[in-house]
């Protein structure tokens, strides 16, 4: 019943449709943002679907099936249910999880219809990468005689927090809530340092994600810092990778295993 009440209501299709072509429903990151809801929505089906029948299996009005059985003791021992787990997030518990669920859903609600966010949480996307491929799209469109092959990502670590920051970026957009792992953080000097002592991750300023036309290489002095979702890191959480400012050889930090992570539970 708690989270039954506490589910977000459906997205109705009309109504974000409606609010997509107010924004311009062909804009990368429209396209982007309607991919995002339609699958959020499927999850908030799924987990009130679940929901309403095991209250209706308890009662004995309905058989308990082999999925709501599965359901019910992953709830009792607070992990994710498997049907939920496959279409949705990872997370090492189920109220981790649930409230990344409100999290998400308010992130996506907002940007629809109340506009475009000054300042995104990378986390609650199902798919990032897809997020910055739609604003290398965004910013090549922008610019007349760019290709999008030879557009490269690239970007600046600011010295603000996200309530600090009152405006979108002219170009590019904000990400914030990413957390640095196997090495410490300079705010004033906007370079890596060593680790305080005892402290695992630190928590990131807001890093500024734009576009390039280069077909230069990077910068040899820069870090080049990958991101991924969860601490587990394999090909399937990575989702890119940020130049970052060192007073060091970049090798020391590639020894240290020092990282971006979108999500440190």
């Amino acid at each position: 019943d708690d989270m039954l009440d506490k589910l977000p209501n459906d997205y109705l299709s009309h109504e974000v449709k409606a609010r997509l072509i107010k924004m311009g429903i062909l804009q990368p990151m429209n396209i982007f943002l309607r991919q995002e809801i339609d699958r959020m929505q499927k999850v908030i089906t799924l987990v009130r679907n679940t929901l309403q029948d095991l209250k209706l299996a308890i009662d004995g009005t309905i058989i308990m099936s082999e999925n709501l059985r599965d359901a019910l003791d992953s709830m009792y021992d607070a992990r994710i249910p498997k049907a939920w787990a496959k279409i949705s997030w990872d997370s090492s518990t189920l109220g981790f999880w649930f409230t990344e669920l409100i999290d998400r859903n308010t992130q996506f609600h907002t940007w629809c219809f109340e506009g475009r966010p000054n300042c995104f949480w990378m986390t609650g996307f199902f798919n990032a990468q897809g997020f910055l491929t739609a604003m290398r799209q965004e910013v090549t469109r922008a610019h007349k005689g760019w290709a999008l092959d030879s557009v490269i990502l690239h970007n600046d670590v600011t010295r603000s927090m996200k309530d600090d920051i009152t405006t979108p970026p002219a170009e590019g957009v904000y990400v914030y809530g990413l957390y640095l792992e196997g090495a410490g953080w300079d705010r004033r000097g906007a370079k890596l340092i060593e680790p305080k002592p005892k402290i695992l991750f630190e928590s990131m300023p807001v890093i500024h994600i734009y576009a390039i036309n280069s077909t230069g290489g990077t910068d040899a002095r820069m870090y080049q810092c990958p991101i991924y979702k969860k601490p587990r890191r394999t090909d399937l959480t990575y989702i890119a990778t940020v130049v970052m400012k060192t007073t060091q050889n970049p090798d020391h930090w590639v020894l240290r295993g020092v990282a971006l992570l979108c999500d440190i539970k």
